[in-house]
């Protein structure tokens, strides 16, 4: 594949669903840093705003983008955006999630499992064919950092009361791992994080009495997870 003035802006441009808070928004905080423009999406504007005035702070670029990543409509508009802006985007963090109340498996709520399924798994599934042809364009020539999805897993899915989580999980992982091996050798890169516990509000869902002060900070981990991807 040439490169061209189009695919060269767009290596620089990353897509964050789940930006407001937690690993999402140290994530866009860090990339902002790092000389990328951050496309931050959320449904929360008032923390996306605060994120803004922390990367503009901070001498960073973003474009805010308060939606709800289960809008079909809003995430293709956003894409369709991306693309005719910047002609692409050279990385896609899908940081978005929902923690449903612990609860044991025979009393999962159906108001619970169809919002869960909906950010956790749908909404990823909806999203790849979506973001997929961004990453694409942004691809750069042979031996040239590839374009990238980035995907978080959790240790604690699995565990007793985690079910409606867990299986949510499983499967957004799933889908996760057969993207990264049918684009193996072909690009964009799929990887799959899995962060160490930090004192985010989904891990204090499930673990109210925890002592925070003894996890790792957000942007310590979001550090980290930059540097294994080589962002």
């Amino acid at each position: 594949m040439e490169q061209t003035a189009e695919n060269t802006r767009a290596t620089r441009v990353a897509l964050v669903t789940g930006a407001s808070r937690g690993l999402g928004a140290a994530l866009a905080e860090a990339l902002a840093a790092a000389g990328w423009h951050v496309v931050a999406v959320a449904r929360t504007s008032g923390a996306l705003e605060e994120l803004d005035d922390r990367i503009q702070t901070a001498g960073g670029r973003a474009t805010l983008a308060p939606m709800d990543v289960t809008n079909d409509g809003a995430m293709r508009h956003l894409c369709r955006q991306i693309h005719d802006r910047w002609g692409g985007a050279g990385l896609w963090v899908h940081s978005a999630i929902h923690a449903p109340p612990l609860s044991p498996a025979p009393h999962v709520g159906a108001r619970d499992l169809d919002r869960t399924l909906k950010i956790n798994l749908l909404a990823t599934a909806a999203l790849i064919p979506l973001v997929e042809p961004l990453l694409r364009a942004a691809m750069l020539p042979e031996g040239a950092p590839r374009s990238a999805a980035l995907f978080f897993d959790d240790p604690v899915a699995g565990q007793k009361f985690h079910g409606l989580y867990g299986a949510s999980k499983a499967g957004q992982i799933a889908l996760a791992q057969s993207w990264r091996a049918e684009t193996a050798r072909v690009g964009p890169r799929v990887a799959i994080a899995t962060p160490a516990p930090m004192p985010t509000a989904l891990r204090a869902r499930f673990f109210p009495g925890e002592d925070r002060t003894a996890l790792t900070p957000c942007a310590t981990e979001a550090a980290r997870i930059l540097a294994d991807l080589g962002r």
